[in-house]
């Protein structure tokens, strides 16, 4: 019998790796990382949270470029929503934020103790209003270079907005929050370039292609229909705004975050004991990076 304990304690170590804790060595070293990334994201300072939220919508706005580009070669909306992933490719690269994008990462943060629930409330608003700016700053640009992309626009932001809240447009908007921190999470396991483009053009794929609703993104397409002169009022794209980002927050939490929490509950309990053990610092995850 003491045989057999031995053997089956010898797979369960093979099966979860080397180290000592209660998960695969794989779902550690992620669990690290998105602890690590997170907490740098809530401790930045006003500064940098402006600049990365202004960027990430300038970015959003160069894949709308690209979209707009490859519609009117093809009339295709998946691969104009393909190519709407090289802004997001663009994200990535340059480390700028969007919003949605990492619900995983900061949450993890604050709950290993890495940072406050009013650190993630200021990094979620921040983000949000700073991705709008700067995508309606770009799209203004955009829209005077290329005024012939003004009827796609048009009809493009339309579909957005005309349905209003209904079992479909709620379950598109569950299924942009969802889609996006779930590429999100499927880029902590690489940092291999090739894997951040193909992370990024599925997100456009699944996102834009299949005109999902997603505030930050779609409200760059509305910005730029209405710079063309769309008769949309702001009203309008704000009323659309408050249910379809409320909704975009509830399907990256509920759908992907809480059951990924469920799943590190292990490490995080002995995240917070440690980091508690260690006065509020950030050597636990030193320590850990290093064993």
């Amino acid at each position: 019998m003491a045989r057999r304990a031995q053997q089956a304690d010898a797979e369960e170590r093979s099966r979860l790796g080397d180290s000592d804790e209660p998960v695969e060595d794989e779902l550690v070293a992620e669990f690290r990382s998105t602890v690590s990334e997170g907490a740098e994201r809530l401790h930045r300072t006003w500064r940098a949270l402006i600049i990365t939220g202004l960027f990430g919508g300038i970015d959003v706005a160069l894949g709308l470029m690209a979209m707009l580009a490859v519609l009117d070669a093809t009339g295709s909306k998946l691969l104009g929503g393909a190519a709407f992933g090289i802004g997001l490719f663009a994200l990535r690269l340059a480390h700028s934020e969007l919003f949605t994008e990492d619900f995983l990462l900061p949450i993890n943060a604050v709950l290993a103790r890495h940072g406050t629930w009013a650190q993630l409330l200021r990094l979620w608003t921040v983000t949000l209003v700073t991705n709008l700016a700067g995508g309606w700053l770009f799209t203004w640009i955009l829209v005077a270079a290329f005024p012939r992309f003004e009827d796609v626009l048009a009809s493009t932001a339309a579909g957005y907005l005309e349905k209003g809240p209904t079992a479909e447009t709620i379950a598109l908007a569950l299924l942009a929050g969802f889609t996006i921190t779930l590429v999100t999470r499927m880029g902590q396991g690489s940092s291999e370039g090739i894997v951040t483009l193909a992370n990024a053009l599925l997100s456009g794929f699944l996102v834009v292609g299949l005109g999902m609703l997603h505030g930050a993104l779609n409200s760059v397409v509305i910005f730029a229909a209405m710079h063309a002169g769309a008769p949309i009022p702001y009203t309008q794209w704000l009323v659309w705004m408050c249910w379809v980002i409320p909704l975009n927050i509830l399907g990256g939490l509920a759908i992907i975050t809480l059951p990924r929490l469920v799943r590190t509950a292990e490490l995080l309990r002995r995240e917070r004991a440690v980091h508690g053990a260690d006065g509020g610092g950030h050597g636990c995850l030193v320590r850990t990076a290093e064993e």
